[in-house]
């Protein structure tokens, strides 16, 4: 324990305050003192062998990339949507708990607070309305009451008094977080909205000045209930590893607000954290939520459970990742919100840096507690980078609503995948997926996965290294191999950088190749490691498609911003950011390279953040499922249209030839127009062979800029 002797702590206090402090706390808003103390939850001091206090991230904020303080304008824009909406039409007596026999309070929830910003958002849009609603209907009366609720300040107006500002406080306002700083960090921001604005005089006339808030703001793991431990043994826990748990039981936290049948608002902005980081808890949560995916993020979990403790009709708000929407992870979180609720809106941010040190690709989810109805979902896309860096408070997100959001039907929402296009793009998307044949069934099989090595700095050689391991050992040409990665692929193009791969496959006679076995054994501890190995530490795992290499075939980059497939004809090798199809398919490499296949692309892949930029996933599913147009030698005119795309795609191979090799400004420009000219003449083609009208079609080309 630390003890600190009286003098020196006073004087650290009084230097906290005027006139020894340069700053004047008393007139900074309650979020900014949020802020700041958000930022030092993140932290953890730890004594070094040599006695040095060190600052440093907590382990679970590492986990999560950071702290990311949620900017006032969703806060509010939540909170309005939520509590707002709650209040719509009601009137005070509704929500006042004296004489109890009249109603329940209406009960607002955030269950991972942190520094509590969505609770100061639903306590500051209470207490205005419950001030607007006294000065609005007989305010004198309210004013004279036996418990005045509000009073009248000659500069200000109609002010509600302390005791009424404590009231509204312990009635409607409740939070929960892991994290024990966290929950003093909420505690005190809310005590300072109590007595924000207020003098000496009105603080302590007659009453406690600050209302304890332990039964509202509680320390516990919104997630893990006391049945964790059911069929375990609980002192196989040691105490530290219980606190780390902390298990925590709702119904026995908040007894009041389970037997009026859950909350009435749950809102927030739920933690960051993968599901491999979950350790033991994993189980647990597979057991407990529907939801739950081995390879999720735990933001997933936190949606069902908000929407768990909600009563019937309760209004549910929080920003999370938008991935959920179309990955493999969220089919199940796809499935619950679809059979036990109303959404009413989905308000997509996109990568637009709403946390401008995070790359998360964010979405505000809105429902309510009731059943599903026949109608689709509100949803309104990413407004401009322009709009947003002008984008000030929650009014503005409503007017980007009211103006840019339409309904998606119900049909474009199956748990395979949420697709949110307006209707004209889903109607293309449905004619694409009409008229052309699965990317699977086309050629019979799957597309290649580059190989994974386990260690990438083992199996990648330079130019320089091969050509020293040749000269020793000229049998070393027979695991070398020409490497592209992801990088290097452009459309109809790629850029070889005179790299190379080793392939040690399973059984190779590794002393054969001295140089190459030297090279590897200064690897062995990590080679020995890996989990992607074969029999022995030298050896890649398995592979039954080495061959396929060697042959022609269509490569992909497996993350991109936009179509990158190109035709390989030389034999090149590939690590896991390559996909390929192997097969040197001209038509099918014109058809993926289109205008038409980059909006199914961008509307269908899962998407990632960075750079400022959107970047596609082209792997799995979103590839297989691509639906190639009709190739039928018997239509005369499918035929010809093929026979011409196969002609054009010919032509841009060479003329991306021409280009690398040319010398002059002049000569590059020229070639690059003959490319746009052919590049626009494949792609009518390929409107043609989709069948899409000429209004169709102006959809595609201004979605694909």
């Amino acid at each position: 324990e630390l003890v600190i002797d009286d003098k020196p702590l006073k004087d650290i206090l009084r230097c906290l305050y005027y006139p020894d402090s340069p700053y004047e706390f008393s007139v900074l808003p309650a979020e900014i003192l949020g802020q700041v103390y958000e930022q030092f939850l993140a932290k953890v001091i730890t004594l070094t062998a040599g006695h040095h206090a060190r600052v440093e991230d907590k382990p679970e904020v590492k986990k999560a990339g950071g702290v990311f303080y949620t900017p006032a304008y969703i806060v509010d824009y939540i909170v309005k949507q939520t509590v707002g909406k709650l209040l719509e039409g009601r009137s005070v007596t509704l929500y006042k708990t004296k004489p109890p026999k009249l109603d329940r309070p209406l009960r607002v929830l955030d269950p991972a607070c942190g520094s509590g910003s969505f609770l100061l958002g639903a306590y500051q849009l209470l207490l205005d309305w419950y001030r607007d609603y006294y000065a609005n209907h007989d305010p004198q009366a309210w004013a004279k009451a036996k418990h005045p609720t509000i009073y009248q300040c000659p500069r200000t107006g109609w002010r509600l008094t302390i005791g009424e500002r404590k009231r509204i406080l312990l009635d409607h306002i409740f939070g929960v977080d892991i994290d024990t700083q966290a929950v003093e960090v909420t505690k005190l921001s809310l005590l300072l909205r109590v007595l924000e604005g207020e003098k000496d005089l009105v603080l302590f006339h007659n009453e406690r000045a600050l209302p304890d808030l332990a039964s509202n703001i509680r320390c516990g793991n919104s997630l893990i209930a006391p049945d964790f431990y059911k069929d375990q043994q609980l002192m196989m826990f040691d105490e530290e590893e219980r606190y780390r748990i902390n298990a925590f039981d709702w119904h026995a936290e908040f007894p009041a607000v389970f037997k009026d049948g859950g909350f009435d608002a749950v809102i927030g902005n739920p933690p960051y954290v993968r599901q491999e980081e979950l350790g033991d808890s994993k189980t647990y949560y597979g057991r407990r939520f529907k939801t739950y995916s081995a390879t999720a993020d735990i933001y997933i979990t936190f949606i069902e459970q908000g929407i768990r403790l909600l009563r019937p009709a309760g209004q549910f708000g929080m920003i999370v990742s938008n991935k959920w929407l179309r990955a493999a992870y969220g089919t199940r979180l796809r499935e619950f919100l679809g059979g036990s609720l109303t959404i009413h809106q989905l308000v997509d941010f996109a990568g637009l840096p709403v946390f401008p040190t995070a790359t998360v690709r964010t979405i505000v989810l809105l429902c309510q507690a009731t059943a599903q109805t026949s109608h689709g979902v509100r949803y309104s896309p990413p407004m401009s980078l322009e709009d947003f860096r002008h984008l000030r408070d929650a009014s503005d997100i409503d007017r980007h609503v009211a103006k840019m959001s339409y309904e998606i039907k119900p049909e474009c929402l199956p748990s395979s995948g949420w697709s949110l296009t307006d209707m004209g793009v889903q109607n293309i998307i449905r004619k694409f997926v009409g008229h052309g044949v699965p990317l699977v069934d086309y050629l019979g099989q799957r597309p290649y996965r580059g190989i994974i090595t386990g260690l990438n700095k083992a199996f990648i050689i330079s130019h320089d290294s091969r050509k020293r391991f040749v000269s020793e050992c000229p049998a070393c040409s027979e695991l070398l191999h020409p490497l592209v990665v992801g990088r290097d692929l452009r459309r109809y193009k790629l850029d070889y950088r005179k790299e190379y791969l080793l392939v040690t496959p399973i059984g190779v006679a590794i002393d054969k190749y001295p140089p190459v076995l030297r090279h590897l054994q200064a690897f062995k501890n990590e080679l020995e490691k890996r989990w992607d190995k074969g029999h022995h530490w030298w050896e890649l795992r398995p592979c039954d498609y080495y061959d396929s290499f060697t042959k022609p075939k269509i490569i992909y980059p497996d993350i991109a911003t936009s179509c990158r497939f190109v035709l390989d004809r030389h034999g090149y090798f590939g690590t896991n950011t390559i996909y390929f199809i192997p097969r040197g398919d001209l038509f099918l490499l014109g058809i993926l390279n289109s205008k038409a296949a980059f909006l199914y692309f961008k509307t269908t892949c899962a998407g990632l953040e960075g750079s400022g930029s959107t970047y596609l996933r082209f792997f799995g599913q979103y590839m297989e499922t691509f639906p190639v147009p009709p190739t039928d030698t018997k239509h005369d005119s499918h035929h010809k249209r093929r026979e011409a795309v196969i002609q054009f795609v010919e032509g841009m191979l060479r003329l991306h030839e021409d280009l690398s090799g040319a010398r002059t400004p002049n000569e590059q420009e020229t070639l690059q127009r003959q490319i746009a000219a052919t590049d626009a003449q494949i792609d009518q083609l390929v409107y043609e062979l989709y069948g899409l009208t000429a209004n169709e079609i102006k959809i595609v080309e201004g979605t694909s800029q």
